[in-house]
């Protein structure tokens, strides 16, 4: 897959069905607790600084973000899970916002779920990672923040967080450093093939 980085727009901040954009692209999810790094993810997948806006303060999605990639598919950003200072009304509002997009959106063909490699997937990632294969949803792991371990140590990492979520056969776990950014081609291969 040939991404064209100068071919990319937000679509619409969406909180419920009737604002999701009917594009015909299949739709790639990101998922990932607050302070993984989503929006730095997409910016370094893309090859641009800030389509996807970062913040100092975990938490700052709050909508579905839908990116059209260069007419060729569509990356939502889902706001992060896990995070505390978010109000239980506002944590339940979320919840039911991202349940609602990811078990009815029929153009939804994959998630990727971003957890931090430097440690062991937390309640949070290995919730998620049920509630995506309790509803048979695809699902591609990317461990990120690869830059802050030791490349030796890497493997054991990914080995790890494989063996926490009892990994599905047919997912994959990718490792991936938004700082070295040199795995891009790999990961869009990734996602294609599910597409």
């Amino acid at each position: 897959m040939k991404i064209n980085p100068n071919h990319i727009e937000l679509l619409i901040s969406a909180v419920k069905s009737e604002q999701y954009p009917e594009t015909g692209l299949s739709e790639v999810a990101l998922s990932g607790r607050s302070n993984v790094g989503k929006s730095t993810f997409i910016n370094s997948m893309i090859g641009r600084k800030n389509v996807a806006r970062t913040s100092a303060q975990p938490g700052k999605t709050q909508t579905l973000n839908f990116y059209n990639i260069d007419q060729q598919l569509i990356f939502v950003d889902v706001p992060g899970y896990g995070y505390a200072k978010v109000s239980k009304k506002k944590r339940e509002e979320f919840g039911k916002m991202i349940e609602a997009y990811l078990t009815t959106r029929e153009s939804l063909k994959l998630v990727v779920q971003l957890i931090d490699i430097r440690h062991k997937p937390t309640e949070d990632d290995l919730l998620m990672y049920d509630y995506l294969k309790y509803y048979e949803i695809p699902t591609l792991i990317i461990a990120t923040k690869e830059d802050k371990i030791k490349k030796g140590k890497v493997q054991k990492h990914l080995a790890d967080i494989k063996k926490e979520l009892e990994l599905e056969e047919g997912d994959k776990i990718m490792s991936y450093s938004s700082v070295h950014n040199n795995k891009q081609q790999m990961i869009w291969s990734a996602i294609e093939s599910y597409l």
